[in-house]
């Protein structure tokens, strides 16, 4: 490694959260490893997740599943974003299940099959606006239309708002996926509606679901700040970490960074740190802190393409370690002071910055 930013991953954590989840469900457990696993690994987290009790996987692209498929992994792996219809034979050769959602998209699928079943998941809109048949009428529609070229192993929702312990829609989505599966039960696989927040909502209620989608959790990060009592047992997994490039003694009067936003008060020691905005450390970390062996820093002048600088109490040695998230650096803290969330955090940072798995 020559670059000395990088993002240390704690195996132990995820097959922890992973373990704890499962222990606390009846039912089976889909890890949501979308987005290269959250930023986190998908290959890695996959094979951390299916050691421990996840028996299917999640993603969101076709090619995040060719590249689980390349990588020797053979568990069930879910598509839940959309594809055209012409992928559908590409799927089928790798044995990736597919989410549908109408009867029309099955008829044109069936052209690039090649005489090979493909797997799919019928994806309903109880409420998210997002992908997904509304009516029993499209649903039976749908069914009518699968024949011998697909096999409709499973049925899914997703709720908009179950991170949210009093929302009404939360229940309302709920309802009416009861009443879209009216009499239906025993004509599927699987059937799933719940994330993260939504598996340990509803772990103790009897209900005719057999599999959770969980994604945020099993990294070791809330799905939101009201869910944390009932996530206390996660560990996070993931750490930024840099080294100190240059530290520098500055008088009083000078200007710091693309358009001299700070200026130093008096003599100030200034450390600058390799990440940048081309890393995923955006220019709205301006203003945060990171952590030099035990102190908070603050970060003074505006985020620049490849590094930032702080504002140390004292010199420190060239090559001392900056931890920019994790251990004493909340990243709901620091996802707070981005005005987003958690899941975007450690989404956001990019390949540049290298994954090493402890």
């Amino acid at each position: 490694m020559f670059r000395p930013s990088w993002i240390e991953i704690d195996r132990a954590a995820i097959a922890h959260n992973v373990t704890e989840i499962k222990r606390r469900i009846p039912q089976e457990l889909m890890a949501v490893v979308k987005a290269n696993a959250y930023g986190h690994g998908a290959v890695e987290v996959a094979n951390i997740a299916l050691d421990n009790g996840a028996t299917m996987l999640g993603v969101a692209l076709l090619e995040e599943a060719i590249e689980l498929r390349e990588a020797g992994i053979t568990a069930p792996i879910l598509v839940m974003e959309a594809q055209f219809p012409e992928q559908a034979g590409v799927a089928a050769a790798h044995n990736v299940i597919l989410s549908v959602f109408s009867a029309d998209w099955l008829e044109e699928a069936k052209r690039y099959l090649n005489d090979r079943p493909l797997t799919v998941h019928v994806k309903v809109d109880t409420g998210m606006g997002r992908l997904g048949l509304r009516t029993r009428d499209e649903l039976d529609a749908l069914l009518a239309a699968a024949d011998g070229h697909f096999v409709i192993d499973g049925i899914y929702t997703h709720f908009a708002t179950a991170d949210e312990p009093d929302s009404e829609l939360y229940f309302d989505q709920q309802e009416r996926f009861a009443q879209l599966m009216e009499g239906l039960y025993s004509r599927f696989r699987y059937i799933h509606t719940s994330n993260s927040a939504g598996a340990i909502r509803m772990a103790g209620e009897d209900v005719p679901y057999n599999l959770v989608r969980v994604g945020i959790a099993i990294y070791g990060l809330y799905p939101s700040a009201e869910m944390a009592s009932s996530y206390s047992f996660l560990r996070p997994a993931f750490t930024l970490k840099s080294k100190l490039m240059q530290v520098k003694r500055l008088e009083a009067g000078q200007t710091i960074s693309y358009g001299a936003t700070y200026t130093t008060a008096g003599d100030e020691w200034i450390g600058t740190v390799p990440v940048g905005y081309a890393d995923g450390w955006i220019r709205k970390a301006s203003g945060f802190h990171v952590d030099v062996d035990g102190v908070r820093c603050p970060i003074v002048g505006r985020v620049c393409m490849d590094r930032f600088m702080i504002k140390l109490p004292h010199e420190f040695p060239v090559g001392t370690i900056i931890t920019l998230i994790g251990g004493p650096v909340a990243i709901d803290e620091l996802a707070a002071h981005l005005q987003t969330i958690n899941y975007e955090v450690v989404c956001q940072l990019t390949s540049r910055l290298p994954r090493h798995y402890v």
